[in-house]
């Protein structure tokens, strides 16, 4: 093999590439203090999982809108963005200490999860608040969203998934994310 080509061996194809910096965005919006310190998102494992997968599903959302326009493209891009999702969560596990055994089951049962989430938010999005904001406290707060916490989470999701409708793809695959802003909890 030419010493030319021992480059393109460690690189990233480009949907890989783009995934990348398309999650690490997605995360940083997910873990911004405001949703856990305003409004109350447990500082858990399983609050970070929601943060995360609710983001996710916005991002996933605007790339299936985008699936006419940009075709194969957008669609390899959120291929890309699921599988390094669970790939991320699998080595999170890992470091939390899981048992090999252990993680291929909770890796799976956070996908079907993830997937569960996905047709709630989606039937949400497409219906009412009430719809929207009965799938966010059921996933993100457990049942027991605080006051205001909901509405104000309801239309968090509601304009950054206006927000992110105007995003480009490449932008995205730039992981340039435009998400609502985040503001005060009414009390």
């Amino acid at each position: 093999m030419p010493l030319m080509m021992l480059p393109s061996l460690f690189r990233k194809r480009a949907p890989e590439a783009a995934a990348d910096a398309l999650y690490g965005a997605l995360v940083r919006q997910a873990r911004a203090p405001w949703f856990y310190r305003d409004l109350g998102v447990p500082d858990t494992a399983e609050g970070r999982f929601e943060m995360i997968a609710l983001h996710g599903f916005l991002v996933l959302h605007r790339i299936k809108a985008a699936r006419q326009a940009e075709g194969p493209r957008a669609e390899q891009l959120g291929q890309a963005l699921f599988d390094l999702m669970f790939a991320d969560m699998d080595r999170n596990l890992r470091e939390m200490g899981t048992g090999d055994l252990g993680v291929a089951k909770r890796v799976k049962a956070l996908a079907k999860g993830f997937l569960g989430r996905i047709a709630a938010y989606e039937e949400g999005l497409n219906g009412a608040d009430g719809d929207l904001g009965q799938a966010l406290n059921r996933n993100v707060f457990a049942g027991s969203a605080g006051p205001g916490a909901l509405a104000t989470l309801t239309t968090y999701v509601r304009a950054s998934a206006g927000r992110l409708a105007s995003t480009s793809i490449d932008d995205m695959a730039r992981g340039r994310l435009a998400f609502a802003a985040t503001e005060p909890v009414p009390t």
